[in-house]
């Protein structure tokens, strides 16, 4: 962390003929807030996520891994891939789950059904300015529990199946576990 305090310093104080570039000042903003967000989301984090930075002097990209310990998917690991645009945080983080599975918010391709990663959302529980990287993983993690939501769902193959056959349900996601274990 120190290092990237460092950089944003250093990149704070270079300006050509004293008039700095809109897009350096907006990644410097974003880089300002990640070194505070980063820290607070790692101190905050559930007990079942642990976050891993390819590069530690990136903080705007990184993993999460989220291993519930309770419900349809207990005993599976699923990770996500987190990258916080320019334009952070007046816009959310993009997210994609990099782990197949069954889930009836979260499709095969890893595209993610949460109000949270929307810009706009018809449920006023969509992203916000005010919104922090905590609140994306705290929301990632929920997917396997409370968010879950098989009324408005993403995949809706998986919804249908849960509804009729929740048995069946259970199987299928428990198949997916056992094959993303072997990959």
């Amino acid at each position: 962390m120190i290092t990237l305090n460092k950089k944003i310093k250093k990149e704070g104080s270079d300006h050509s003929n004293g008039i700095s570039n809109e897009t350096s000042k907006r990644i410097s903003v974003r880089d300002k807030l990640l070194v505070k967000e980063v820290q607070e989301m790692n101190e905050n984090l559930p007990t079942t996520c642990a976050v891993t930075f390819e590069d530690p002097n990136v903080l705007c990209e990184f993993t999460l891994t989220v291993a519930p310990d309770e419900g349809y998917w207990q005993g599976g690991r699923f990770q996500f891939s987190v990258f916080v645009t320019e334009d952070y945080n007046m816009a959310p983080p993009k997210v994609k789950c990099l782990t197949k599975l069954w889930h009836p918010n979260i499709n095969e391709d890893g595209d993610i059904c949460l109000s949270l990663l929307r810009q706009t959302s018809i449920d006023e529980h969509g992203w916000a300015p005010t919104r922090r990287l905590k609140d994306v993983v705290w929301g990632l993690n929920s997917l396997f529990t409370d968010l879950l939501n098989f009324e408005d769902p993403l995949n809706i193959e998986a919804a249908e199946q849960y509804k009729k056959d929740k048995v069946e349900f259970q199987a299928k996601v428990q198949e997916y576990i056992s094959l993303s274990g072997k990959r």
